[in-house]
């Protein structure tokens, strides 16, 4: 075992005050750390990209874990932190200043990785569409172990009907399975965030067949757009997509919220066949 002083000590040496304009609340609970890290499974010689790992909290954790980290820092004051966990661990942590936001994941790894983060809330559902998005499916991450507010939490695993229900859903859920693994208490945060927290793991599941992912974030743009308006005003603007309602024997006076996963994506399929025949 690592003989590494607390993170605590980490933090104090180095000046690292969290900046709120960075979205930044350090977690210096070592045993929360270390069972956020078991949550992807075994990470021994597994390739981990971290975004914003501040001073290295869970990043001590998965080299602990054995996983080879990626972690991408735009915060300079961090580095001199993270360069101490690269010597305490040889070999296993590589750091690269920047803005996550602007690297795509794919060209950092030769091969499948995994994606854990306690991620910064001021950029956190941006990444975490980003990675859920494009056409290339199953994607090159294998997990992400990601920490967001635990209201952004609840909209991502959210069922059809619920209140938490809308787009982050459906795009979270049509090609993938979400959980929440673990709940963080907000006085687990050095300073206290406003808000509770949650650790969510997503995992690739099985794309449904003929479906283009942007069109199903076209479709449902526009019914989420204006949510409280049944489907025949909100869609009307999307060219097909009454039609589609139409074939599929959905009821155009019901609101986005009561539509499942399954039938936005069945909307999607019905359009991507009508545009494929012209």
């Amino acid at each position: 075992m690592d003989d590494l002083p607390p993170l605590r000590d980490v933090v104090n040496r180095h000046g690292l005050l969290a900046q709120k304009s960075l979205g930044q609340n350090f977690l210096f609970d070592e045993q929360l750390l270390a069972r956020i890290a078991t949550v992807p499974g075994p990470l021994r010689d597994a390739d981990v990209l971290e975004v914003g790992p501040g001073p290295g909290g869970l990043t001590r954790a998965l080299l602990r874990a054995g996983a080879r980290v990626t972690a991408i820092e735009m915060d300079r004051r961090c580095l001199p932190a993270l360069a101490e966990l690269g010597e305490a661990f040889p070999g296993q942590l590589r750091v690269i200043e920047g803005d996550a936001v602007k690297i795509d994941p794919a060209t950092l790894f030769d091969g499948p990785y995994h994606i854990a983060a306690n991620l910064p809330y001021n950029v956190g559902t941006a990444l975490f569409t980003g990675w859920l998005s494009g056409e290339a499916w199953p994607p090159r991450w294998q997990s992400l172990t990601l920490m967001f507010q635990q209201e952004v939490a609840e909209r991502i695993i959210a069922p059809t009907n619920g209140d938490a229900y809308g787009r982050l859903a459906i795009l979270s859920q049509w090609r993938a399975s979400p959980r929440i693994a673990v709940k963080v208490h907000r006085s687990a945060f050095t300073p206290p965030p406003k808000v509770m927290s949650a650790i969510v793991h997503v995992v690739p599941a099985e794309m449904p067949p003929g479906v283009s992912a942007r069109l199903l974030e076209r479709v449902t743009e526009a019914a989420f757009g204006q949510r409280r308006k049944m489907l025949r005003q909100s869609l009307k603007g999307l060219p097909g997509a009454l039609a589609a309602l139409e074939t599929l024997g959905i009821d155009s006076a019901r609101r986005a919220e009561t539509l499942s996963v399954a039938d936005f994506v069945a909307i999607a399929q019905v359009l991507g066949v009508r545009s494929a025949a012209g």
